[in-house]
């Protein structure tokens, strides 16, 4: 993590994990920032804007992933991108 950073660890918690649908969430609503956000797990460290990158990222139900911004509106971004988490990316 680098200085100034600001990060944040999520739960997924929706019933099929992080896929096409909600890694194009992320982009859209990460879009939205000019921040850097990068989603991390198990050591995999992507892009929130890159939804190629998000769709490496083995984002199963039940795992943990940590959330990262650096920028002006850093904790803006952290704090829509884990609205997103906690309505399970809108699927329930």
């Amino acid at each position: 993590m680098g200085a100034g950073e600001l990060s944040r660890e999520l739960k997924v918690e929706n019933e099929y994990g992080i896929h096409a649908r909600p890694a194009a969430l992320i982009v859209k609503e990460a879009g939205r920032f000019s921040a850097e956000i990068y989603l991390e797990k198990d050591g995999n460290r992507v892009s929130c804007k890159s939804i190629m990158g998000l769709m490496t990222v083995e984002g199963f139900p039940g795992s943990r992933v940590r959330v990262s911004a650096s920028g002006a509106d850093a904790e803006a971004a952290l704090d829509a991108l884990e609205a997103l988490f906690v309505a399970n990316f809108h699927e329930s």
